[in-house]
């Protein structure tokens, strides 16, 4: 399978970079598919693939697109200089991003996230969105890159400016499965994270999943007050209630028994996030243990009340 030739689309995927980005490599420096059978597209061999491997790489590291054509063309050894940025890209030193056993996908697009090519992030998510949904999207593809950037960052304090980039590429991307259609129905569900809590992008997650699966909620967004959620409860009446936390330091389990205590108490809490400890949970809050089931309980929820009498 690993020998088998190659689409534009799947090389663009696993090396991370834009379906155009391998057409200029094409047109502008020779580097393009070699294999050609009459009647359909030309495809990419695994030695045109090694190629653009050491072309991805080399301009990675601000080489002169033409300069790097030139060595991709040779050998990977044929060159000094080429054979130790080679090795530099390899050996980490905060070149690359871990994304443990995923798939070509994560990794081409973390290669993308380092370069700060936010058109191969967007194009790859927005692909895997397409092909496989939101939660297979979220736990295959973008946890894994997510996580990556946030380890490497802990052993280096970098690359700050790639984690700014690749969340707002995920959140402009969950946000187009939210703009290409509106659930019917009431929002049931009200998603917000807990008191001074600023990771929003596995709610933004929950909330595309929720728009997929046509289930209607609201979103209250990042650093919500517990006074402040309250109100929102008190005033919508929503029977499902999910209060994301990422670290310990936002999850404070007073603010799930004051939810609990509303006039209005919702028919489901959830406790989503690994800032949530088990054995603190007031009684009556469910902790999901990833995304998917939190939208299995939150269609649970609405289908329970869509057949109940008077609903």
């Amino acid at each position: 399978m690993a020998d088998e030739p190659l689409s534009a689309g799947a090389v663009a995927r696993r090396l991370g970079v834009a379906v155009t980005t391998l057409r200029t490599w094409h047109q502008r420096y020779g580097l393009g598919p070699s294999q050609h059978v009459p009647g359909h597209h030309r495809r990419y061999t695994p030695a045109d693939l090694t190629r653009l491997e050491i072309m991805r790489k080399l301009t990675a590291e601000g080489v002169a697109p033409a300069e790097a054509a030139r060595w991709a063309k040779q050998s990977p050894t044929a060159s000094p200089g080429a054979e130790a940025r080679l090795r530099a890209g390899r050996d980490g030193g905060g070149q690359t991003i871990p994304v443990g056993r995923a798939g070509p996908a994560a990794r081409g697009l973390a290669r993308a996230a380092m370069r700060l090519d936010s058109a191969a992030i967007s194009d790859t998510i927005g692909r895997a969105l397409a092909a496989n949904g939101v939660i297979a999207t979220w736990d295959g593809l973008l946890r894994p890159v997510l996580a990556g950037i946030g380890e490497r960052h802990a052993a280096t304090a970098g690359l700050i400016e790639v984690e700014h980039l690749m969340s707002r590429c995920v959140s402009e991307a969950f946000a187009t499965v939210g703009r290409a259609g509106t659930p019917i129905g009431p929002a049931r569900i009200l998603l917000s994270c807990a008191d001074e809590e600023q990771h929003t992008l596995p709610l933004e997650a929950l909330a595309a999943a929720l728009t997929e699966a046509g289930v209607a909620y609201r979103m209250l967004g990042a650093r919500v007050p517990v006074a402040a959620l309250i109100e929102a409860v008190n005033r919508t009446g929503p029977a499902a209630v999910a209060i994301w936390s990422h670290t310990r330091a936002t999850a404070d389990p007073g603010q799930l028994s004051a939810l609990l205590g509303v006039p209005r108490r919702p028919l489901l809490v959830l406790a989503a996030g690994p800032g949530w400890r088990a054995d603190t949970l007031p009684a009556g809050v469910v902790r999901p243990v990833d995304l998917a089931e939190a939208v299995s309980l939150a269609l649970a929820v609405r289908d329970s009340l869509d057949q109940s009498p008077g609903s």
